[in-house]
């Protein structure tokens, strides 16, 4: 019998019906060009369950509270979304982490929600889209926020939203958009020395950091004349963001990543339910098939451990008894997305 990965998911994000019906009084029904999907605690389970993930660590995906104008109305809808997320590893021990919400661009708000959430909820970490409202990670004015996040050496999901600029039409913003929103944030922490300055901070970079492993010599030579900065010292701070390997590990995205990053730096990450279970499928199968054994179970678990000591220390969560049929369907799908994979890998003529 096939071990199961015990996976941890540090990219799942979730839905809650309070986020839904805010979003819905601003007429929102979609993010990054995808309807909102349905979410509840039995599916992300039963979606976990069948790509073998012990623990998923749930973020709030884009808009965040960025579509909110009013900033005092921003601040609130983030404090009732982390009082949510708290209850979660209560009601399902072992199975759910979760990052917190942050009301940006406010930087003063948003260090004052995450010194609550990380010291008094139990947050892992702290969710920040790369840009809100069309202002960037790393530009001016949030250095309260970096102070914060530094002296409890907090863990960052740079998450991407839609670019400040309207849409292509044909092209779905988290089909290109999102990974050069992404891109940009991870350039302006570096090239700006956020990474630098505030390095208690652990900053994972979605979606295998965008173009950030593709394109990382050609941004450090801009960065270098830029600045008079060595290039390598970029290269370098490029290589200290960890990264997750969220719709990435196919055959042609993940040897570029772990050829670039360091030794430690990349995470399981699977984008449900915005990334729909035969798209989580795909790229699981795609770690699973082009990764070593031991880097497959680095990626997997080990690395993540090493990032949130508390899933270390925890003890193996006993999986669900899931009825027959349940177990059956799961191991249909797991042979045909399997079989899938293998089928639509290009030649190598």
């Amino acid at each position: 019998m096939t071990t199961a990965p015990r996976r941890i998911d540090v990219h799942q994000h979730l839905v809650p019906a309070l986020y839904r019906d805010a979003l819905a009084k601003s007429g929102i029904v979609e993010a990054g060009g995808r309807l909102l999907p349905h979410w509840s605690p039995e599916a992300a389970l039963e979606l976990m369950d069948l790509l073998g993930t012990e623990t998923a660590i749930l973020s709030v995906s884009t808009p965040g509270t960025g579509f909110l104008t009013d900033r005092t109305d921003a601040a609130e809808l983030a404090r009732r979304l982390n009082d949510f997320c708290a209850g979660l590893p209560l009601d399902h021990p072992g199975r759910f982490g979760w990052f917190a919400t942050l009301p940006m661009p406010d930087a003063g708000a948003s260090a004052a929600e995450a010194e609550r959430a990380l010291g008094e909820l139990g947050a892992d970490g702290v969710t920040l889209l790369a840009n809100n409202q069309g202002t960037y990670l790393g530009t001016e004015g949030q250095d309260a926020l970096w102070r914060t996040l530094d002296a409890r050496g907090a863990v960052v999901l740079v998450h991407p939203a839609e670019l400040p600029a309207p849409a292509v039409d044909g092209i779905p913003p988290f089909a290109a958009d999102f990974l050069l929103d992404t891109t940009r944030a991870a350039y302006l922490l570096v090239r700006n020395g956020i990474v630098r300055r505030y390095p208690g901070i652990r900053f994972i970079l979605s979606h295998g950091g965008g173009f950030v492993p593709y394109a990382s010599h050609r941004m450090a030579v801009a960065i270098a004349a830029d600045t008079g900065r060595s290039p390598l010292d970029i290269l370098d701070d490029l290589r200290g963001f960890y990264f997750d390997t969220a719709l990435s590990s196919s055959p042609a995205a993940l040897p570029t990543l772990l050829a670039f990053a360091r030794p430690g730096h990349v995470l399981f990450g699977s984008d449900w339910p915005f990334a729909p279970t035969a798209a989580g499928q795909y790229f699981a199968n795609g770690l699973d098939v082009e990764a070593t054994p031991d880097i497959r179970h680095a990626v997997n678990r080990t690395n993540a451990e090493a990032l949130f000591p508390r899933l270390a220390d925890a003890p193996v969560s006993a999986p669900a008894t899931r009825p027959l049929p349940q177990r059956l369907r799961h191991s249909a799908q797991r042979a045909g997305a399997r079989l899938f994979f293998k089928l639509v890998q290009p030649g190598t003529d």
